[in-house]
């Protein structure tokens, strides 16, 4: 298949994109991923400089680019993204969310405070967002395509980070509401949950901590032995966004490397073959 061939399956050419989250990881590669397959990308980051230096990378591609930064824990600045991304791409098509941070602590020693923060970051700001963007789609008439970044946590529970757990289930069920509502004005919003990924981030931590990721994998029964990489999520969430999934709404795939198909009690299994 041409390369040609297959940005015309995707169905991208054109379309004006935000990346929230876009300046590295998953952010910085769905954005690059979309650039290739013809779409103006925006990004925004926390960090303007990164949203900045990913703007470079589209615009090497030869489509239009544009940075932002705000903390999207904050109404005003996650309205402000997405007005801006739209005026600067002349319209808004296409979403892409992956912003979401775990904080790690027992129920017990939790604060009110650690709560709300990420309730925030990890749900809130998906309301947000995605409420903004699905105001100008609708506006515009011409429909959309949003995928956000859910997490396995909200499927399973969630130890030492509950409040995490508890944000992205409830995430999943704002795809649903949300694909629920627009679908009449052709907006389809779906979400990846993900699993164990070595983005930049956790490389980093593994890295401090003398962790290996795939060993621990493996140690944990994954299927595929190995933890996954940025661009494995980065891959589901451009096709979600794409013509390929043009009649999927309401979903979450699960990109987990296989555990979820794993038997739970596989060691003692092992030991009775």
């Amino acid at each position: 298949m041409s390369e040609q061939h297959l940005t015309d399956l995707l169905g991208l050419r054109g379309k004006p994109a935000l990346v929230v989250g876009g300046g590295y990881g998953i952010g910085r590669e769905s954005a690059l991923i979309l650039a290739q397959a013809g779409a103006d990308v925006a990004v925004a980051d926390l960090d303007l400089e990164r949203a900045k230096g990913v703007q470079a990378e589209i615009e090497a591609l030869g489509v239009k680019s544009a940075a932002f930064t705000g903390d999207v824990t904050k109404r005003e600045d996650c309205e402000a993204i997405v007005d801006g991304a739209a005026a600067a791409l002349g319209g808004l098509e296409v979403l892409i969310n992956m912003v979401g941070t775990a904080g790690w602590c027992p129920i017990v020693d939790m604060t009110d405070d650690d709560w709300e923060l990420d309730l925030r970051r990890n749900l809130t700001q998906h309301f947000y967002v995605s409420r903004a963007a699905g105001r100008i789609m609708i506006e515009q008439g011409r429909g959309g395509r949003i995928a956000v970044v859910a997490s396995v946590s909200g499927l399973y529970g969630a130890p030492n980070h509950a409040s995490y757990g508890a944000a992205k289930a409830g995430l999943m069920d704002l795809v649903r509401t949300m694909a629920h509502e627009w679908g009449q004005h052709g907006i389809r919003i779906n979400g990846v949950a993900p699993d164990m990924i070595n983005t930049p981030r956790m490389a980093a931590t593994h890295a401090a901590q003398g962790m290996d990721p795939d060993a621990n994998a493996r140690a944990d029964g994954a299927p595929l032995g190995r933890a996954g990489v940025a661009g494995e999520i980065a891959a589901p969430l451009v096709f979600l966004v794409s013509d390929m999934a043009s009649f999927m709404s309401g979903q979450t795939l699960v990109v987990d490397g296989g555990m979820r198909a794993a038997f739970p009690h596989w060691r003692a299994t092992e030991q009775m073959r």
